[in-house]
């Protein structure tokens, strides 16, 4: 009794979290209550609160699903490319932008980010949550240049700093303005090439060469 228990608890919060993502992309974040969602998940609002402590709270488990099955993807791939990172940041990339246009969930996550939320008030919060992955996730690019640049596959003094911080702008950019404009561009056609062209501006381009990373000051807060 006690397992059918937890496993309608999970089914009860999974289905919460699919109706608040469906919300949020029709009527943007702040426009979106709990009041709201628990009506369409037909739960009590009790039901809501007892799974999250508020909507920040919500939005914030929603963006950290998506994350997580990027990180899940990133295992597969280093179990199937063993040796070669740059093969493994090539196709997470490519997922990154494929997902977008053929799975709706990341579809309406991304729409959300892009488009739909606005960090006020109680989402203030998720705002510097947000911030945090985003350092933490120049972070993680720099040591996966530092991989590639280690095993031969990206030049030797590449500028991993301003190398990761174009990477999270083009791949952002692409997205956003596919997702403003999707009769502009085939994204899942031209997703490879796309991330094709950034590698090669990265074995390429001579401005991405010579100074190390740590000549791009932080910004104090």
């Amino acid at each position: 009794m006690a397992r059918k228990t937890k496993q309608q608890a999970r089914e009860t919060r999974q289905h919460i979290l699919d109706v608040a993502l469906r919300l949020f992309s029709q009527q943007g974040v702040s426009a979106t209550s709990l009041a709201q969602i628990a009506q369409a998940a037909g739960v009590t609002r009790g039901a809501i609160y007892w799974h999250f402590k508020n909507k920040s709270d919500l939005f914030s488990e929603i963006w950290a699903l998506s994350e997580s099955s990027i990180s899940d993807l990133e295992i597969e791939y280093r179990a199937k490319f063993p040796g070669d990172p740059l093969s493994v940041l090539r196709e997470l990339l490519i997922y990154v932008l494929e997902a977008t246009a053929e799975e709706e969930r990341r579809r309406l996550m991304m729409e959300i980010i892009f488009h739909k939320c606005e960090f006020v008030g109680e989402m203030a919060v998720a705002q510097e949550a947000q911030r945090n992955l985003c350092v933490a996730s120049y972070d993680r690019i720099e040591q996966t240049l530092s991989d590639c640049i280690a095993a031969g596959m990206l030049p030797a003094h590449l500028h991993t700093r301003r190398a990761a911080i174009l990477m999270r702008s083009y791949i952002s950019g692409i997205m956003e303005n596919w997702l403003f404009a999707p009769e502009t561009y085939d994204l899942k056609q031209e997703a490879r090439q796309f991330v094709e062209i950034l590698i090669e501006m990265y074995q390429l381009c001579p401005s991405l060469q010579g100074a190390a990373a740590d000549d791009i000051p932080a910004v104090q807060p």
